[in-house]
């Protein structure tokens, strides 16, 4: 069995004032008291190193100090989890054959072949493309449901969400039904704009100022 050490990494703008916290997930079984301690870098960072099986997908979230739940931006991809109405985040760690195609992964060793008969040249195999997807329920106005209702029309990033119009979106939460006729992304692409730039103080502040996205 071939195991790979991973890196997870929660950045300070989302560890805000929390001094620590866990990482808990499907390597172990989701049960707190065996919750893996984060360390916190000079930066604020919280990070902790884990050694995972290659080949295989985890869902996993942190759970801070302070009582908060926490997804990271750099999940491969997210998981709804209907059971208790949240979204896991979800790393798939390469195989030890497989060309590297995450940051996380431990750098592959060096192979030196002996000199043969020369032999018909191979293509190199094609590196996985993981599509990131943001939390976009970290917009003002955006729930689970219109997430996942934006993310069924190709809309996964902040940087996509950004680059839509008002009108688009308004016809997407028209078709969607009567239920979203309360809805208004007005400034919805200006938020995404500041959260695909990393611009979160900016994005608070522009949070106190809204009221239902408004």
């Amino acid at each position: 069995m071939t195991t790979r050490k991973i890196t997870f990494t929660l950045p300070n703008y989302i560890v805000r004032g929390a001094e620590g916290g866990i990482i808990l997930g499907d390597f172990n079984n989701w049960n707190i008291d065996r919750g893996i301690p984060l360390h916190k870098n000079e930066n604020g960072d919280l990070t902790v190193t884990i050694e995972l099986i290659s080949g295989e997908s985890y869902q996993y979230r942190y759970l801070l100090s302070d009582g908060r739940w926490e997804n990271d931006d750099s999940a491969h991809e997210y998981w709804a989890d209907s059971s208790v109405s949240t979204e896991n985040c979800v790393i798939h760690v390469s195989a030890a054959t497989e060309d590297k195609d995450d940051v996380h992964d431990i750098p592959e060793k060096k192979v030196t072949a002996k000199k043969k008969k020369a032999a018909p040249k191979k293509e190199a195999p094609k590196k996985k493309i993981l599509t990131l997807k943001n939390d976009l329920s970290k917009i003002e106005g955006i729930n689970k449901q219109i997430s996942s209702l934006l993310q069924q029309h190709g809309i996964e990033t902040y940087k996509e969400l950004g680059k839509s119009t008002i009108k688009s979106l308004k016809d997407i939460l028209e078709d969607a039904g009567p239920k979203y006729n309360n809805c208004n992304p007005r400034t919805w692409p200006k938020q995404a704009k500041l959260a695909a730039a990393n611009k979160w103080k900016e994005l608070e502040e522009l949070h106190k100022e809204l009221k239902g996205s408004k």
